[in-house]
C-alpha cells in the first residue's frame, strides 16, 4: 500500500528537523497546510451553483486545519461548546451552525448569543428547549430539522447514522409532528432540514443514490411547513470516506458534483444544497511519523515496536483495518540490503489491542528507523486515547508553504526536548 505515497519534500524536511531538535525517539505528526488548502479549494471548485460546503470541525479541530481551511469553505459545522469556542478563535470568521443529539442548554445559550447561523434540532424536547432559550434572549433563530428516514432497500454503509434506530435526529414517521412544534413556537424559523444517513461512503454511485433519494423526498419534506417558501435548505450532511486499503482508488467528488448538478437542473425549486464534509477535507495533510524502538519475533510473528501507538494514533484501531506504512531508514544503501519480511507495526501500550498495522512487506527495518503513516489528518490523534498509560503527547507540527517553515503546536513544543 505504501508505494502509492510519495512524501513531499517540505514534509520530510521538517520530519528530520524536528528529530534532530528531539533527544527522545520520535513520535509527532505532520500537517501539510498547502496540500489542505489547494485540496480544500479543488473541492470547492468542483461544486455546481446553489451547493455549499462546510467544514465539519469534529475530524480535525486543530487552530491551523481551521485557519487553513475556513477561507476556502462557505462555513464550519459544530457540535459541542467546545467547538463554538475553537471556530469563533478563527482568524477568518465564517458562518456556522451547531448539530449534534444531547446538547447542553449553555451550549444553545452561547451559540445564539455568539451568532450561530442555525441550528440542527434532533429531538421534539430539544426544540422546546431552544424555543425557551431564543424567547429568554428575545431572537428568533433559524432551525433545521434532522430527520431520520427510512432508507431504500440496498442504501446501507458500516457505519449508518439513519434509516435505523439511532439517536440521530427525528424519525421520519414522526416530521410533520416536529415541523408543527417548530411552526409554533414563536421564536423559532424553519428554515430547511438535515439528513445525514451514511458514513464511510467509498463508492460515488452509491452516494449520487443516496443524494437523489434526499431530492426526490424534499418537496414532500418541505410542503409540512406552515411557511414553505422560508424552507429552502438541505444539508445532506457528509459521509464521504477515504479508502485507506486503496489509497489510489479514492472518492470520486468531481463525479459527484456533476451529477448533483444534473439533478437539481431538472428541480422546479430546488433547495440550497449543503455538504458538511469532515474527513475527507483534512485526512490527506496527514502524517505520524514514528521510531522503531525494538524489532522482535514472536511466535513466528515479526513486529516493530515504535514510539507512540494507538493512544495517539487511534484510527487503524477504531477503523479496523491495517494502516499503509512508508519506511523512512537512516541509512537508505543498508536498508535495500537488508531482509524483506512482514512486519506488524505495534506502539508502547501494554495491550495486545495497540497495532498500527499488521503484515507490512518493509526491507531492512533496524531500530532507529522511522516509519510514516499518512492519510492522519482526520480522526487520528483527536479521538485518541492519549492520556493511557500517561505516555506524553505527540507533537504537532504545522507545516507552511516555505520549506524551512514549521509551526509546532505551542502544548507540544513545551513537551519537546531540544537538543543542547
Amino acid at each position: 500500500m505504501a508505494e502509492h505515497f510519495r512524501i513531499p519534500g517540505h514534509i520530510l524536511d521538517a520530519i528530520e528537523a524536528h528529530r534532530q531538535a528531539c533527544r527522545d525517539p520520535m513520535a509527532a505528526f505532520f500537517y501539510d497546510l498547502p496540500a489542505l488548502a489547494a485540496h480544500g479549494s479543488a473541492m470547492k471548485a468542483a461544486l455546481p451553483s446553489g451547493v455549499e460546503l462546510y467544514y465539519a470541525i469534529k475530524a480535525n479541530s486543530e487552530a491551523a486545519i481551521i485557519d487553513t481551511l475556513a477561507p476556502v469553505v462557505d462555513g464550519l459545522e459544530l457540535s459541542s461548546g467546545g467547538e463554538i469556542e475553537r471556530a469563533c478563535a478563527c482568524s477568518t470568521p465564517r458562518p456556522w451552525v451547531l448539530s449534534g443529539p444531547g446538547k447542553l442548554d449553555a451550549d444553545m445559550r452561547e451559540a445564539m448569543t455568539r451568532g450561530v447561523e442555525a441550528f440542527h434540532v434532533e429531538s421534539l424536547g430539544e426544540v422546546a428547549r431552544l424555543q425557551a432559550i431564543a424567547a429568554s434572549l428575545d431572537r428568533v433563530q433559524s432551525v433545521l430539522v434532522r430527520i431520520n428516514p427510512s432508507l431504500p432497500a440496498g442504501l446501507n454503509s458500516r457505519l449508518r447514522m439513519a434509516g435505523t434506530a439511532t439517536p440521530f435526529g427525528i424519525d421520519e414517521a414522526q416530521l410533520a409532528d416536529a415541523v408543527q412544534a417548530v411552526d409554533e413556537a414563536p421564536n423559532l424559523m424553519l428554515v430547511g432540514f438535515h439528513v445525514h444517513a451514511m458514513s464511510h461512503q467509498k463508492c460515488e454511485q452509491r452516494h449520487q443514490r443516496l443524494l437523489a433519494f434526499y431530492l426526490e423526498r424534499w418537496p414532500e419534506w418541505r410542503a409540512l411547513a406552515r411557511h414553505p417558501e422560508q424552507v429552502v435548505q438541505l444539508n445532506v450532511g457528509g459521509g464521504i470516506g477515504v479508502n485507506y486499503l486503496q489509497p489510489s482508488e479514492q472518492f470520486d467528488w468531481p463525479g459527484l458534483c456533476r451529477a448533483l448538478e444534473r439533478r437539481l437542473s431538472t428541480m422546479h425549486e430546488p433547495p440550497l444544497v449543503r455538504f458538511e464534509i469532515g474527513r475527507f477535507l483534512s485526512a490527506f495533510c496527514g502524517y505520524y511519523a514514528v521510531e522503531v524502538l525494538d524489532t522482535k519475533v514472536s511466535h513466528g510473528e515479526g513486529f516493530l515496536v515504535c514510539r507512540g501507538g494507538t493512544h495517539q494514533f487511534r484510527l487503524p484501531a477504531a477503523q479496523g483495518h491495517d494502516h499503509p506504512v512508508i519506511h523512512l531508514p537512516r541509512d537508505p544503501r543498508r536498508a535495500r540490503e537488508g531482509e524483506r519480511r512482514a512486519w506488524t507495526v505495534v506502539g508502547q501500550l501494554c495491550t495486545p489491542k495497540d497495532v498500527l498495522s499488521r503484515q507490512q512487506a518493509l526491507q531492512g527495518v533496524v531500530v532507529g528507523d522511522l516509519l510514516v503513516l499518512p492519510l492522519a489528518g482526520a480522526y487520528g490523534y483527536n479521538i485518541s486515547h492519549a492520556d493511557f498509560l500517561c505516555h506524553p503527547r505527540p507533537d504537532q507540527i504545522f507545516v507552511s508553504a516555505s520549506r524551512e517553515s514549521s509551526v509546532p503546536e505551542t502544548r507540544a513544543q513545551r513537551r519537546a526536548e531540544p537538543v543542547g
